[in-house]
């Protein structure tokens, strides 16, 4: 069996509509850098599959047959630590997006996605970029001001996992995180890992907001 180039981004598609996650799948496969590991037609089958695929990012339809999209993300949280979750929706529906972030999504997309779209929000939330609109950050930022940090938790950070998280507070990508501290990217992934972990939070967004309402 070849082993996987560790630079390719893998990603997963969960879309129940045959022909859009084809289509899906089918810009994934053409994107320079991307493979497509897995394409799922429901929740179940996601769940069944990605936690043994461990891929790098997920493009997670958020109306999806029996158990939804937010529901899956919360269990993938819990089984797929690692990967990043973008979901996919037709509708600005503010409500449904939050709880998807807040279940640990780390970005939406609105359907229709041009082909440059797509691959540029894969690229950017592995990157440690979170795609999503103002009016939703702040959404997000509100809702995690309580409860904020507790001391207990922010003292268990340490001095290098405090650094790394006031640079994501900034916006700093991964990849800048690791060229302003001189540590390899996949260090930063790990500090973040454990930011999370001490921090009881499941994504960028609210580690961050817990940080800055502390």
């Amino acid at each position: 069996m070849t082993k996987m180039d560790d630079n390719l981004i893998t990603v997963a598609v969960v879309e129940d509509d045959a022909k859009v996650r084809g289509s899906l799948a089918g810009i994934l496969k053409r994107g320079p850098g991307l493979i497509c590991v897995g394409e799922y037609g429901t929740a179940e089958e996601a769940l069944r599959e990605i936690p043994q695929l461990q891929p790098k990012v997920v493009l997670m339809d958020i109306n999806l047959p029996v158990m939804d999209g937010v529901h899956c993300v919360r269990r993938l949280s819990e089984l797929a630590p690692k990967t990043q979750v973008l979901m996919l929706t037709v509708y600005d529906n503010t409500d449904s997006i939050f709880n998807s972030l807040a279940a640990g999504a780390s970005g939406y997309l609105l359907k229709p996605i041009s082909s440059a779209q797509l691959l540029s929000a894969v690229r950017d939330v592995y990157a440690g970029g979170a795609p999503m609109t103002s009016d939703i950050a702040r959404k997000v930022v509100q809702t995690f001001k309580q409860p904020a940090a507790t001391s207990a938790e922010t003292e268990n950070l340490s001095p290098r996992e405090q650094e790394v998280l006031d640079l994501l507070a900034k916006g700093y990508l991964y990849k800048e995180i690791a060229e302003q501290l001189a540590i390899s990217y996949g260090t930063v992934h790990t500090h973040v890992e454990r930011i999370f972990k001490k921090l009881h939070v499941r994504s960028r967004a609210q580690a961050v907001a817990k940080y800055l309402h502390a």
